[in-house]
């Protein structure tokens, strides 16, 4: 016959779990974010070179430097506000 098991130690604090997932989502809302600025004023700069049949894409890396700068000063804004 097998020993009986002792019970298992109690789980650690689930308050620390809950404020990791917190963080989780924070930054994972954080880069979609980013992604969504970035990914947006690339678009519109796409279209408006096909709208004025640019020959180079002004438009497309002017708006996608924009949104870059523009996602980067959220981050440290949102980051900086605790």
């Amino acid at each position: 016959m097998s020993a009986p098991v002792p019970p298992s130690e109690p789980r650690p604090d689930s308050e620390g779990n809950a404020d990791r997932m917190r963080a989780v989502a924070r930054y994972s809302g954080i880069a979609a974010q980013m992604m969504v600025t970035i990914g947006l004023s690339t678009w519109a700069g796409y279209w408006l070179d096909g709208h004025f049949k640019t020959k180079t894409p002004w438009f497309t890396l002017g708006l996608m430097l924009l949104g870059l700068f523009a996602a980067m000063y959220n981050v440290i804004r949102s980051l900086t506000k605790e």
